[in-house]
């Protein structure tokens, strides 16, 4: 045995090696997390810097103007080209504002449900069909709409294919709903319980108190996480893809086919030869995606820090 342990007890020693190997541990779990932390900081950084340089390629390379890139005029395969893509961008915004409006009065009700009306049977049964519908995947929820929506709006509708706005913002609005239902359902319950008591013992009703004391004081957060829905749907590619008709036109009205920023990346990204003007110009309006997305974690942390409970 080494000399230098022979005066020591054993429960000492023994103690001694657990603080050590504890001590390893939590360099190693420390480390560990602080590299998870910088990967993701890396990865995001790394995607924008590529996206940068990659998207304005059309532009600093090739010359496209930036009043084409946001002109209606699409015709990237006659001569000569030209790459205006506000039908896609409008097309985009058109199907996210309409998918929240769907969504945002029925996330939020069904919120309500579960924690001002029935906690009991919202959590048990409401939070299930969440989890199950978030685990959908989103060529499934396209797949029901070509099949179920678009033959529905063709046939009772009388729409020449039925396909439009309208089918892609309601497919979108039922892959949003359990973001914004869940989001919603946290902040109401953030809101104290205090304030329902004060609310009950002034004589209000239960809806009074939700109208007057609950969805006030939640609001920023209610907004914060029909946001979040937002964010998604205008991200979406593939389902939107299957019912929105992918036509290069504005639509007249809810029912005519059109095209997004997503599906049209997606239709022509693996028909276009890398470093050609029409490539570079999809990586233009990838650019412009990941800018609306900076801008909706923006608007996020604004209405985050407004928030009270």
């Amino acid at each position: 045995m080494n000399e230098k342990y022979v005066d020591i007890p054993a429960s000492v020693r023994l103690k001694g090696k657990k603080k050590t190997k504890a001590r390893w541990a939590e360099t190693v779990a420390v480390i560990w997390i602080r590299f998870a932390a910088f990967l993701m900081i890396l990865a995001a950084v790394a995607i924008t810097l590529f996206l940068v340089v990659k998207g304005m390629q059309a532009f600093v390379k090739d010359g496209v103007p930036i009043t084409e890139f946001f002109s209606k005029n699409w015709a990237p395969t006659i001569a000569p080209p030209t790459f205006g893509t506000l039908i896609f961008i409008f097309g985009s915004f058109s199907v996210t504002f309409l998918a929240a409006l769907i969504a945002a009065p029925i996330g939020i009700g069904s919120a309500l449900f579960m924690t001002e009306i029935s906690k009991k049977y919202g959590r048990k049964i409401l939070q299930p069909v969440l989890e199950i519908l978030v685990g959908i995947p989103s060529v499934v929820y396209g797949f029901i709409g070509l099949v179920v929506l678009v033959p529905f709006f063709r046939i009772h509708l009388h729409v020449p294919t039925g396909f439009g706005l309208l089918p892609a913002a309601i497919v979108v609005a039922v892959m949003i709903l359990p973001t914004v239902t869940s989001i919603s359902a946290d902040a109401l319950q953030a809101v104290p319980e205090s304030m329902r008591d004060a609310a009950a013992a002034l004589g209000a009703t239960r809806w009074q108190t939700i109208w007057r004391v609950i969805i006030p004081a939640a609001l920023p957060s209610l907004l914060t996480a029909i946001i979040f829905g937002m964010a998604r749907a205008f991200g979406e590619a593939l389902a939107i893809q299957m019912v929105v008709g992918n036509s290069a036109h504005f639509p007249k009205n809810l029912l005519d086919p059109t095209g997004t920023l997503t599906t049209q990346i997606t239709l022509s990204m693996g028909e276009t030869p890398s470093g050609s003007v029409f490539n570079h110009v999809l990586w233009s309006m990838g650019l412009v995606l990941l800018v609306m997305s900076y801008i909706f974690i923006i608007l996020i942390r604004v209405l985050s820090a407004r928030r009270k409970y």
